[in-house]
Parts: C-alpha cells; structure tokens; sequence
C-alpha cells in the first residue's frame, strides 16, 4: 500500500513531537502556501477525542479546512493501510481542486507509510486463523503473544497480547513467509527524484518542550478530560483497545479504577508525554526524508511558517 510518488510529491508534511506547536504553525503555513491540511495523528481520528489529542479548536479549523478529524468511533481499531488509503484519496480531492495537501501532527508510524508505503503481507490463511482462534479459546491470548515474542520480539514488543487480530496476523506473516513481519515492514525511503521534497519536522529545545507538555497536561485536566473519558467509557461499546491506551485517556482510565489520585494521574501523564516526545523526535531524526526545523521556542507560529516557505524556495513555485 502506497500513494504514487506523482501524488506524494505534491504534498507537503509538518511533524515534530507533542506540544511542539504544530497545529498553530501548520494552520500559519497553510495560509501561505494555499493548503488544506491533513491531520497525522492516530488518535485525532477518533470522534469525541478532543481534550486529550488537542485537537484543533472550531476556530483554527474556521481558517483552514482539516481533513480525517473524528472519521471513527472511539470502539473502531484502524490500520495504518487504511489511514494511507484514505489520505491517498483526500490528498487527490485537494489537488483537484488546486490548492496543496498539507500533513500535520505527530504520528511517526503514519508519517514513514505515507513517506515509503507499507508491507502489505500475504494473503489469509483461514485454516491457520482457526486453529490460532481456538488456541486462544483453550489457553487465552498470552500463549500466542508468546510464540510471538519467540519469533519477532519488536513486533511483540509493539502488540499487546489482548490484540488478537494482529498478534494473528503477525504470526500468520510468519508462518507463511518464514520471516518476521517487523523485518518485512522494513520500508526503505523512496529515490531522491521519488520522494516529497517539502517534508518537515520541529525541533523545540527539550526544557522548553518539557514545559509545555507539563502545562498542557495540567490545562487538560482542568478542561474536563477525566470527564470526557468518563463518558467515552461508558458508551454502549467503550472504547477501542487502541483508543483506550491513548496517552491521557489510559491514565484516566486508571483513576476511574482507583489505580491513581488524581495528582498521580497529572504527574503520570506528564511524565509518559514526555517520554512519548522523546520518541517521537527519534522517530524524525532518523527518517532521511525530514527536513530539521529549529525553534528556540520565542518564535510566533508566523515566523516559524515564514522560515519553512524560506527554507523550502516555495516562494518560486508551491507544487
């Protein structure tokens, strides 16, 4: 599963970890270059997610027109595939109407599909899925995730054991193939004359960053998120197991259970985001096609706008 590189080169890519300010200089850069953007986050997808994925406001949406904001139920599980074949489609809806797809957020896993396409596996094995099934009915989820862990430990080490349908998968991939599905999915980038050439990420300084995080959680809290995963939980069909380990929402789900005081909760929350960031930004450096943005954290989301159309010579010509 990929976009075409005729697509994908016409598309532009704003990244950088959480509380970088990307969605303020993502709607700042969509004004100049004439764009709509694309939201690149796994967990804006999902309808009534808002405090805890801080989502963008009615107001910045007013601006600039978003794409794949709140497409699912917080019970649906969704595909990195399925993400890429949907953006695939909007991104040809904005070309068709001349202006520029502009992706925006912080999903490192959606940004590298979108950037070198994805392994898409063989087909089905339903005998093998059966017995795999009625294992699962016998002996419960931990013993496939530990023949999971014996054969493909980074993909074990990504899936919970409650996953079933991709702890299956994996090993499915595997018992077809011979080769763990981590080192299939290994994509490597796509030519120079191939890939998108305007593909960004923020780089905030890591005290800076860690403050903003540590503010945000605090201002999410006093906004409502404990009741916002309240209701969310109890819906008829609650939520996805994707969905319930969303930063935020996992540990609220863990207060509700009197796991945490509220405090905890706070500092606990804080404390993963920051890790998250930390990872996220692993994720940037290392993809070849990102192109380092350095803020101080002084600049207005303007200025940081102003600078990438600079960097990019988008001043010439946008697509």
């Amino acid at each position: 599963m990929n976009i075409p590189p005729a697509i994908l080169r016409s598309c532009w890519f704003l990244a950088g970890p959480t509380a970088a300010g990307k969605t303020a200089a993502g709607i700042e850069l969509a004004e100049q270059i004439d764009a709509e953007i694309i939201a690149l986050d796994s967990m804006t997808l999902y309808r009534g997610m808002d405090i805890g994925t801080a989502k963008p406001t009615p107001a910045e949406r007013a601006r600039v027109p978003h794409h794949l904001l709140g497409i699912l139920d917080p019970h649906d599980d969704y595909s990195v595939a399925e993400y890429i074949a949907r953006a695939d489609a909007v991104s040809r809806e904005i070309l068709a109407r001349n202006r520029v797809p502009l992706f925006v957020g912080g999903t490192g896993l959606y940004l590298r599909g979108l950037l070198r396409g994805i392994f898409e596996g063989p087909p089905a094995d339903w005998e093998f899925r059966r017995r795999l099934e009625a294992e699962i009915s016998l002996a419960g989820p931990a013993s496939l995730h530990q023949r999971l862990q014996a054969i493909d430990p980074p993909t074990a080490a990504r899936l919970a054991p409650a996953d079933h349908r991709r702890v299956i998968r994996a090993l499915e991939v595997h018992h077809i193939t011979g080769t763990p599905a981590s080192q299939l999915q290994q994509q490597s980038p796509l030519t120079e004359n191939e890939r998108p050439p305007h593909v960004y990420w923020l780089h905030p300084p890591r005290a800076w960053l860690h403050e903003r995080i540590n503010r945000r959680v605090e201002q999410m809290l006093a906004d409502g998120l404990i009741e916002e995963v309240r209701g969310l939980a109890t819906t008829p069909r609650g939520l996805s197991h994707t969905a319930s380990q969303a930063l935020g929402y996992k540990e609220v789900l863990e207060h509700l259970a009197d796991q945490h005081t509220r405090a905890e909760t706070i500092d606990l929350i804080q404390r993963r985001t920051r890790q998250f960031a930390k990872r996220q930004h692993t994720w940037f450096r290392n993809l070849v096609e990102c192109r380092e943005i350095a803020i101080t954290g002084v600049e207005t989301s303007a200025q940081i706008a102003q600078r990438i159309v600079a960097e990019s010579g988008a001043s010439r010509q946008y697509r």
